[in-house]
């Protein structure tokens, strides 16, 4: 996800919080953008093996093992998303 949809959901997260609520960096939001955070570290990471590997710096195996790791990150953080757009999706059909 882009460093932009970070920010945006943890402005949202902070402007939504009722004064006396939770304090900062314990919320939902925030809880949301250190996943995020750490995967784009995740993938960053596995870059970084992969070229030393394609350089032969590195191993294969520690390549392999960094892109799977990515990949989980990545599939996690779709499975998520499109749980809240679901959710999202049963909100609005809800009569009023």
């Amino acid at each position: 996800m882009p460093v932009g949809a970070v920010q945006a959901a943890a402005a949202y997260a902070s402007a939504a919080r009722p004064a006396g609520a939770e304090p900062a960096g314990t919320g939902f939001g925030a809880a949301m953008t250190r996943a995020l955070e750490s995967g784009i570290e995740v993938g960053r990471s596995a870059e970084a093996t992969s070229t030393q590997a394609l350089m032969g710096q590195g191993s294969v195996t520690e390549a392999v093992l960094a892109i799977s790791r990515a990949e989980l990150a990545l599939q996690t953080a779709v499975s998520l998303r499109d749980r809240v757009v679901a959710a999202y999706q049963d909100v609005m059909r809800m009569p009023i």
